[in-house]
């Protein structure tokens, strides 16, 4: 894949699940702003997918 295909499906993933997301709203309101922000990163299955597309670009 190169780049453009990479962050391409980067923002597809973003657009399909993590807009709108309940649990980062969940979080974000229960515990803030950095606390959700990392759920997302490490616990969540597409911020996984959209981490490991992150590592394919460096």
């Amino acid at each position: 894949m190169n780049r453009r295909q990479i962050l391409q499906e980067v923002e597809e993933l973003m657009t399909s699940y993590c807009k709108g997301c309940f649990l980062h709203k969940l979080h974000k309101d229960e515990k803030g702003r950095r606390y959700a922000h990392r759920f997302c990163i490490n616990k969540c299955t597409v911020g996984e997918k959209i981490k490991n597309y992150g590592e394919k670009l460096t």
